[in-house]
């Protein structure tokens, strides 16, 4: 039974303990993923003295990373599965006032915030401990490339926030139109279907056509970063063969990251619009 309003913060209040295992072994998985290239690297530097111990240690590290991450995706599909049957049944029964085509919609959005918990959050936690850890090790080898890395990502929170309110205002519009569908089905006219398949269209395309004017605007800051980056690291005294492997794997590690926080970002502003749309149980507000 689920009470209050429902949104992200019910369902992780409700759901800790089972939410916390699978992020823990989220956590764990990336922070062995983010590794990686750091072990390939000292294992070419062994190989070519002849050594073969890093590559050892690289062998047992993919190997623990492979258990780790079948057992979480087993555990994961049974565990989101549920809460998404719980949610489903309790929003139904508070909105049983308003129409089926209302009802129908809403249970398929309710759906994403447990999406989100599932997929979008585990992609945030891969996301910051990538940031993290490749932050950490570029700043070993140069403090200018760690610097280059957290400018690109402050240059990409600001880019999203001027983003921001034409995303919420376009998935509520999308939303709007999606809520009608199954009543205009239910009419049977294919004018009226015709003219509600043109307008989610519409939405789409226009959510699209932004996407694709931030997202550009990203790799080209995105562009910059590797470029400078890949100068500077040439650029250092006495380099060796896997030194300059590892910098150029960890700024693109970084780079793909980083590229998650704007996701993210957009995954919570149409959340933010289904949340106050799945509470809304008023008729007479919900057209």
């Amino acid at each position: 039974m689920l009470s209050g309003t429902l949104n992200l913060k019910l369902l992780l209040r409700k759901y800790s303990s089972g939410i916390a295992v699978t992020w823990g072994l989220v956590l764990l998985e990336n922070c062995l993923l983010a590794l990686i290239p750091l072990f390939i690297g000292f294992s070419i530097d062994d190989l070519l003295a002849g050594v073969t111990d890093q590559l050892m240690v690289l062998f047992m590290v993919m190997v623990l990373l492979t258990i780790i991450a079948v057992l979480r995706r087993i555990y994961d599909t049974r565990m989101y599965g549920a809460i998404k049957v719980a949610l489903g049944l309790e929003l139904d029964q508070r909105n049983t006032m308003l129409n089926i085509s209302i009802r129908s919609a809403r249970l398929d959005m309710s759906r994403e915030l447990v999406c989100f918990l599932e997929d979008g959050v585990p992609e945030l936690i891969t996301g910051l401990t990538q940031i993290i850890i490749s932050l950490v090790i570029l700043a070993s080898f140069s403090s200018i490339l760690a610097a280059n890395a957290a400018g690109m990502i402050l240059i990409m929170v600001i880019l999203y926030g001027f983003f921001h309110h034409s995303f919420l205002r376009l998935n509520q519009a999308l939303n709007n139109q999606t809520e009608r569908q199954v009543a205009l089905l239910a009419l049977g006219f294919k004018t009226s279907l015709h003219k509600h398949l043109s307008l989610l269209f519409r939405w789409e395309v226009k959510l699209s056509d932004r996407e694709a004017i931030l997202y550009g605007l990203i790799f080209l800051v995105v562009t910059g970063f590797i470029v400078a980056n890949l100068w500077a690291a040439t650029a250092m005294p006495e380099i060796s063969a896997g030194t300059i492997f590892t910098i150029v794997t960890y700024s693109w590690e970084f780079v793909q990251a980083a590229l998650v926080l704007p996701i993210t970002l957009q995954g919570l502003t149409r959340l933010q619009e289904i949340t106050c749309r799945i509470n809304q149980t008023d008729s007479s507000k919900a057209q």
